[in-house]
């Protein structure tokens, strides 16, 4: 996945939102390269599900939503997660993203600080004040220096602790036992008052937070003694643990963070709408979202789109658009993000007929993603447990790819009833209702839904497109070529052309004049720096299926039946060909669909 991301950003697909400001956390920027794959994947969606087709139509809703809106469709109150913190890092998670665990259970619930506290401290300065440079400004901090010069000069026998804090600490109780007995009554005293003073009732954390750290099989309890230290290091300089206290087997949870094997916090409901306000005053009259799917302006809108398109049963409203949701954890490149585009489609029905549209339309996603070249081999159809779907789905697929990160879902394909329609009507009060003119019947219909992330999408596209291989250099030896394997269709860049020679005038006019007949047809890159062998690994890099090179047998120089000619190149075999120009669109043309 490095690698991915690595040339992502190399190559121009995808930035982090505002880099030089240190980035913006689940916001991206698509490059030249990346709007260019984008906007291919859109197109191709909606000419197959919109333009093919005759029974469905487009929208562009807003992405500013009223709240009437979301609180009909019960995202105002049931749209959230359930957010957990680890209590060692404050790092947040969605709790049932948390992968389930083994392992054995350490609990600490006492602590103390080993440093002493700033009562024992003036104490030990007093002692050490006299062989101390004038002047010089001590803290806390330099207690076991002062410590160890006290024992120096006063011949105590003490041992230098090490920077263990129980070491520390046994330091400090034996330093105070020694000061105590010396024959010097004014050391002895402020050595008794420092004994007093350090005892561990004064030095234990009031309310001692108790903490439990999970540790894995193969894993030590040295690890957990180390992750609950750095967890009381929160309060104390350097805590002493008392514990742990009953190691327990545990098996199968999500407790504790999979990172570092600390406590994760409760679940907490975590809303994830993000919500603004219009107009100059910031009040709850004034309060909007940005709406967290596409999906609710279709339901909305769908009496107005059914009068004037004029649809019969069943038929389809689609829409690709922005998205918003404040998540919990953003991750795993463009996958889990916080701004992100939908391709959703409403395809409202009879009641009958939703448990079969539902498999019409798994089966149409399916071969949509085999179009692109995502095989299906690649692809996972999961049916989702009744437990796990909404309320309202009366059945739900998840078409999932196996990502380098692990098999994740794609798109959801769900036949969600009548609900929406029915919330709407109910909230609203206005007729969301279908009037049938061969039965005479008026019902709210129902509606299939195949949703899919355009930035997942696109994530997977390049995941599966990445490739490496060995190929020769101009010198004829092997080397390591990156290539990502396109579908022509929804290669950012179709077609490149190169003039074999950059300083050859007739090379370089006939290859432009080549650019600009190819370019009313498809996407061209005009490239004349370098060789032409790393002018064919640069666009083998970024995708591109064919490469065109004007060389001399185009001029005629060599041999004159191959004038006008020049030689196609293909990314994946690397195959050459000689094709005569003027047939190079039609060529290319088919060869891209």
């Amino acid at each position: 996945m490095e690698k991915i991301v690595s040339l992502c950003k190399r190559r121009g697909f995808i930035f982090q939102s505002s880099e030089i400001y240190g980035g913006l956390n689940g916001a991206w920027d698509y490059g030249p390269l990346g709007v260019e794959l984008k906007r291919n994947l859109k197109n191709y969606w909606w000419q197959v599900t919109v333009h093919e087709r005759d029974d469905i139509v487009g929208i562009d809703g807003a992405i500013l939503t009223h709240p009437a809106v979301l609180k009909a469709s019960g995202h105002v109150e049931g749209f959230t997660d359930p957010m957990v913190d680890c209590r060692l890092t404050n790092q947040r998670f969605k709790a049932d993203q948390i992968p389930l665990q083994s392992g054995t259970v350490f609990s600490f619930r006492l602590v103390r600080e080993a440093i002493p506290p700033l009562e024992s401290f003036q104490l030990l300065a007093q002692i050490a004040a006299p062989h101390m440079t004038a002047g010089k400004k001590v803290s806390t901090d330099d207690a076991v220096e002062i410590g160890l010069l006290i024992n120096d000069r006063h011949n105590l026998g003490l041992e230098v602790p090490t920077r263990d804090p129980k070491s520390v600490e046994d330091f400090f109780l034996n330093l105070g036992d020694r000061l105590k007995k010396l024959p010097d009554a004014s050391i002895a005293s402020l050595g008794d008052d420092f004994a007093t003073s350090y005892a561990v009732s004064n030095r234990t954390l009031q309310q001692s937070q108790a903490f439990r750290v999970l540790v894995q099989r193969g894993e030590t309890e040295a690890k957990a003694r180390k992750v609950a230290q750095a967890f009381y290091r929160k309060w104390l300089k350097l805590p002493v643990l008392v514990g742990p206290f009953n190691p327990t087997a545990c098996n199968d949870t999500r407790e504790f963070n999979p990172e570092n094997g600390a406590e994760l916090t409760p679940p907490r409901a975590f809303n994830l709408m993000l919500e603004t306000h219009l107009g100059a005053v910031a009040d709850e009259a004034s309060k909007v979202y940005l709406r967290p799917e596409t999906a609710q302006s279709i339901f909305v809108q769908f009496k107005n789109i059914l009068e004037v398109s004029r649809k019969k049963l069943p038929f389809g409203i689609a829409q690709i658009g922005k998205a918003f949701r404040n998540e919990i954890n953003p991750r795993n490149f463009t996958f889990r993000s916080r701004e992100f585009e939908q391709m959703e489609l409403e395809y409202f029905c009879r009641a009958e007929q939703g448990m079969e549209l539902l498999e019409y339309w798994k089966e149409e996603r399916l071969k949509f993603y085999e179009n692109i070249g995502i095989p299906r081999s690649r692809l996972h159809v999961l049916t989702v447990p009744d437990d796990d779907r909404a309320f309202y789905s009366k059945g739900t697929y998840d078409i999932e790819y196996d990502f380098p990160f692990g098999l994740q879902e794609l798109e959801g394909v769900a036949y969600r009833t009548d609900y929406d329609l029915s919330q709407h009507q109910k909230a609203s009060g206005k007729s969301l209702e279908y009037f049938d003119e061969e039965t005479k019947q008026r019902f709210v219909p129902h509606v299939v839904e195949p949703s899919a992330g355009v930035d997942r999408t696109v994530l997977a596209l390049i995941c599966e497109a990445y490739s490496e291989d060995q190929a020769p250099d101009e010198k004829g030896k092997m080397e390591t070529r990156i290539v990502l394997r396109f579908h022509p269709r929804i290669a950012p860049i179709k077609c490149a052309v190169f003039p074999l020679l950059k300083n050859k005038e007739p090379l370089v006019a006939k290859a432009k004049e080549i650019v600009s007949l190819l370019r009313p047809h498809m996407t061209v890159f005009y490239d004349e720096s370098g060789a032409i062998g790393r002018r064919y690994r640069r666009q083998d890099e970024i995708g591109t299926p064919f490469g065109v090179t004007v060389d001399f047998e185009t001029l005629g120089e060599k041999d004159a039946a191959l004038r006008e000619t020049v030689t196609l190149r293909d990314r994946d075999s690397m195959k050459q060909e000689r094709v005569a120009i003027q047939d190079l669109p039609a060529i290319l043309r088919d060869r891209l669909a």
